[in-house]
């Protein structure tokens, strides 16, 4: 994204959360709690496993090497890896990523940074619900006119537009939070997704893996990734709600209307009088985004065979613009609606 680009969608919350460094930081520990739930069922050695949580609480990677790896061998992994084992002892070298594969590590990686992101959603989620109450107690009371189908319809109450709003957004959280749950677990399934790399200790060592990552216990999904396009579909579907707010608002806000005003809108270079609605056309310009990407990430359905590269890659297109489409929606209709007021309407 450009840097004049990046003062319209600014998160860097959550791009903190999406980074490289977030992203080789989740791998390196999903490989170092593997070894640790390993050798809690006899597979790796027990001084292995504290050689490598050892090595791997301090390592600096070379992000340019990685990049190179990744650009030879399609993912990071095995580069990574490599890099790995040269810092720990040649006697525990092999054990480390010892009956995974790379989408194993891969996948792991991006639950535990949405285990994160997800929290965050919703926490500001909650301050746009807490904003509307806000918004209701003032002006509930004030009659305007409602339309449908574009054309003026009967008087309601401000209060019934506002609640038509909330329970949008209280939807989504529910919906998140629901999709999350199935979402948000761990990826074991060794080199065909079937455990025998770990020698009739796969469900084990998984259960163990999960708990020591905080997610969910599952079958290995490597070709199975209904729950994560359901996961993106909620994000979507929130930015998809930011946008019909920002619809609503930038409706209310023409100026042969008058119904909202918002206070410090954007101006125009050639018509001094104007105060464009600018956060809410972004809302709608991010939902519409992420309806795009929620189509080609629903294309990562259709998985060949037991694992796929084209498919997988095309959830790391996808998956994270979907995420940060919501994370900034949510921080522009926060910011929207912290300026937002409503004239008093003479309706009859």
């Amino acid at each position: 994204m450009s840097l004049l680009n990046t003062a319209l969608f600014a998160d860097p919350e959550l791009d903190a959360l999406l980074d490289d460094n977030a992203h080789l930081a989740a791998i390196v520990h999903f490989e170092a709690m593997l070894a640790s739930a390993s050798a809690s069922e006899g597979l790796v050695p027990d001084q292995a496993a504290r050689a490598i949580s050892d090595s791997l609480a301090n390592v600096r990677l070379d992000t340019a090497a990685l990049a190179a790896g990744l650009a030879k061998d399609g993912v990071v992994v095995p580069a990574l890896v490599k890099a790995l084992r040269a810092g720990l002892p040649e006697a525990s070298r092999s054990y480390l990523h010892y009956g995974a594969t790379s989408q194993d590590a891969i996948d792991t990686a991006w639950m535990l940074q949405l285990a994160q992101i997800v929290p965050m959603l919703q926490l500001r989620l909650g301050h746009i619900s807490s904003t509307l109450d806000g918004l209701a107690v003032q002006f509930g009371r004030q009659r305007l006119m409602a339309h449908t189908r574009m054309q003026a319809a009967l008087p309601i109450t401000l209060a019934d537009k506002l609640q038509g709003w909330q329970r949008i957004i209280d939807e989504c959280s529910s919906g998140l939070t629901f999709a999350a749950k199935r979402a948000l677990a761990v990826q074991l399934g060794g080199p065909v997704g079937n455990r025998a790399s770990f020698e009739g200790k796969g469900d084990a060592i998984a259960a163990r893996l999960a708990e020591l990552l905080g997610l969910a216990d599952a079958p290995a999904w490597h070709g199975n990734r209904v729950a994560l396009c359901r996961l993106g579909a909620e994000l979507a579907g929130l930015s998809g709600a930011l946008g019909k707010l920002g619809t609503d608002i930038a409706l209310m806000t023409q100026s042969e209307v008058g119904q909202a005003a918002i206070s410090g809108g954007g101006g125009s270079s050639a018509m001094a009088h104007k105060n464009n609605p600018v956060e809410a056309e972004i809302l709608v310009s991010l939902a519409r985004h992420s309806a795009g990407n929620l189509g080609t990430l629903y294309q990562a359905l259709v998985h060949e065979n037991e694992r796929s590269g084209a498919a997988w890659t095309l959830e790391w297109l996808t998956l994270p613009a979907i995420v940060r489409d919501a994370g900034s929606g949510l921080l522009v209709a926060q910011r929207l609606l912290g300026r937002l007021s409503f004239p008093a309407q003479d309706i009859g």
